[in-house]
């Protein structure tokens, strides 16, 4: 008997003991499934952030800083890269970022950060009247371009409304022509036995076709459209540049120059960067930047239009100026 309850109490105690252990291996899941649930939480939260962060930005239309300057400032409005629509010199954004510095009642002067090798000639026109018209109507609000590396061909043509242009000795300035490229794939075609079709209403719609032999009346025709828009370009530099310039047979000729050689040419007007204009010519050493910034969102979006434009472009052969 004794024997028995004592065979039961042992089983009663292996048994309590498995219980515990059961029960410390159950809570330690539990624990650990709560610890992972909380931690998931967390980096969800953490992620939903970051994307709510990145939307803002992408959907934010514009970035401006500090244009609510309660004091006087120098505006600073970038044109950088190449001109042309879509792209982040074009004429809109330039024009808009113009007239919001000029809008600013505590604007005392305006700096064009010029770094571009030109591009569009129409874009570059579409500026250049934009300056031309605000030099018109506020005269007393100084407008100077601020060359760093280069300021060729269509930047120099939205540069040369500015006030007065100002260099490094090193940063290359002009180009003052007009340009048009492409290429031809006859000869190439004739080699791998590719026979051209091509069908057109209008004698001149395929012109220039990349894929057919150049006709000569067709390229004296563009020529003569090339130096219509030259002569626009040339015009419109004398036009803002008056008696500064000493002319010499090459100075519309496509050529450029460095910024020392620009300053005794006439195309510059001196050497300084931005601080020292803003500080010394403008007399408000405080800049502000006006440069209106494409959404991220748009960025994103115009690529696929980007691509298709660049595809176009090398068919049609648009001018350039660069």
């Amino acid at each position: 008997m004794k024997n028995q309850q004592d065979n039961l109490k042992n089983t009663a105690d292996g048994t309590n003991w498995e219980r515990a252990v059961l029960e410390k291996l159950a809570f330690s899941a539990l624990s650990e499934q709560k610890a992972t649930r909380r931690w998931g939480i967390f980096f969800k939260s953490l992620m939903f952030l970051y994307l709510l962060v990145l939307l803002g930005v992408a959907v934010y239309p514009k970035i401006k800083l500090d244009h609510n300057s309660s004091s006087q400032h120098t505006a600073v409005i970038d044109l950088v890269g190449m001109i042309a629509e879509g792209k982040d010199a074009n004429a809109e954004d330039l024009i808009e970022s113009l007239r919001d510095a000029v809008k600013d009642e505590n604007t005392k002067g305006i700096i064009i950060h010029a770094n571009s090798p030109g591009g569009s000639p129409v874009q570059s026109a579409y500026v250049y009247d934009e300056i031309r018209k605000i030099k018109k109507e506020h005269p007393q609000l100084p407008i100077y371009a601020v060359v760093s590396d280069i300021c060729a061909s269509g930047c120099y043509y939205i540069a040369s409304a500015s006030d007065k242009i100002f260099v490094n000795p090193a940063s290359l300035i002009g180009s003052i022509g007009v340009l048009m490229d492409g290429f031809g794939f006859v000869d190439a075609m004739k080699n791998l036995g590719v026979e051209r079709r091509l069908l057109t209403a209008g004698a001149h719609k395929a012109m220039l076709d990349p894929f057919s032999p150049p006709k000569e009346d067709e390229t004296v025709y563009m020529k003569d459209l090339l130096n219509q828009v030259h002569q626009q370009f040339i015009t419109a530099v004398k036009a803002g540049r008056g008696d500064r310039l000493k002319e010499t047979p090459d100075m519309f000729s496509g050529l450029v120059w460095t910024g020392e050689a620009g300053v005794k040419l006439g195309i510059a007007d001196d050497f300084a960067n931005e601080d020292t204009v803003a500080r010394e010519m403008i007399g408000a050493e405080k800049r502000v930047d006006f440069t209106q910034r494409e959404a991220l969102i748009d960025k994103l979006a115009g690529k696929l239009g980007a691509a298709f434009e660049r595809a176009i472009s090398s068919v049609l052969q648009t001018p350039s100026l660069r």
